[in-house]
């Protein structure tokens, strides 16, 4: 059975709304949440951007059952591990233990504004698997000192630890990250239903560990309404990861879409309010073999109408399939 989730985003809803938007979610019946961890939006139109870890700790404590998910930090730049792994272990605290950590090596576009530089993608991934190991070591209680090749940690230690840590989540795009999160992770992470990303990450040790996506959809009554606001909002996601790793900012993004048509956009995105289109855009990651998929629907005033179409129609619909 696939579980649904629903999906904080944080590049197009301040962090009220985004708290609101997940209490309506329990209440709509979704299954977990993800939120993602951006300093800027894709697009300016868009328009937001707020701190997500705020965000989810307030989250923890408006709502009672549904679980939250990074989704995802990128422990290397904006955040040394260190303090990641403090955040994560806060979180599974608030949460009464419904929190998972995803991880990922982390885009250009929000990584940039320490002034490091941004490494080549071998150079990233080194980063990750040294990071993931910094996090888990301060998981298991105990003083830590670390001198690696990216990151040096000084006599740390978690003093506020759940009894179970955060189950640890790895980003994949390709043969690399599967290896690293076949290795590493608790449970992999793709925005594409790609079954061979699943299959390298079994080969790599995640055999019958949990694996979650996601799906834009653009819910509105008004199909050619959907349509506009998917291509203004989200013309981006067409790009695929590793162009979107390395742009620097929205600008750039505004710029490498500029061909982009509302069509080409609801070719790839469910546009309007036809249940069956929903389910088809789904059926892909059941048939890749996903076993969550979080659903990020399109512009952040519309979240509301779409939650309450979610309840009635689009979930039931979905767990049919």
């Amino acid at each position: 059975m696939v579980h649904f989730g629903y999906t904080m985003m944080t590049e197009q809803a301040g962090p009220r709304e985004l708290v609101e938007h997940v209490v309506r979610a329990e209440e709509a019946g979704f299954e977990f949440s993800v939120t993602s961890d951006h300093y800027f939006p894709w697009l300016e139109t868009q328009g937001h951007s707020p701190y997500a870890w705020s965000v989810l700790g307030a989250a923890a404590q408006a709502t009672s059952r549904i679980p939250l998910m990074t989704y995802v930090t990128c422990p290397t730049m904006r955040y040394h591990p260190a303090v990641v792994a403090q955040k994560a272990a806060t979180m599974q605290l608030l949460s009464g233990g419904r929190f998972r950590l995803g991880l990922g090596s982390g885009e250009n576009l929000n990584e940039h504004v320490v002034g490091g530089g941004w490494p080549v993608a071998d150079v990233r991934q080194e980063m990750l698997a040294e990071a993931v190991g910094i996090i888990r070591d301060l998981f298991s209680g105990g003083y830590v000192n670390h001198h690696g090749e990216h990151f040096d940690v000084e006599s740390a230690k978690l003093w506020d630890l759940p009894d179970e840590p955060p189950d640890i989540g790895i980003a994949v795009s390709g043969e690399q990250s599967c290896r690293l999160a076949g290795a590493l992770a608790d449970l992999v992470i793709a925005v594409e239903p790609k079954a061979e990303l699943l299959d390298a990450f079994d080969r790599y040790g995640g055999a019958g560990k949990p694996r979650i996506g996601q799906l834009p959809v653009c819910y509105d009554q008004d199909r050619d309404a959907a349509v506009e606001r998917a291509h203004r909002q989200f013309r981006w996601f067409g790009g695929g990861w590793k162009v979107n790793a390395e742009l620097p900012g929205p600008e750039s993004f505004d710029s490498a879409t500029t061909y982009v048509r509302p069509e080409d956009v609801a070719e790839s995105i469910p546009c309007g309010d036809e249940v069956d289109a929903f389910v088809e855009a789904v059926r892909p990651y059941k048939e890749a073999g996903f076993t969550d998929v979080a659903l990020v629907q399109i512009g952040g005033a519309s979240q509301m109408p779409y939650l309450d179409w979610a309840q009635k129609e689009l979930l039931p619909a979905l767990r049919e399939l």
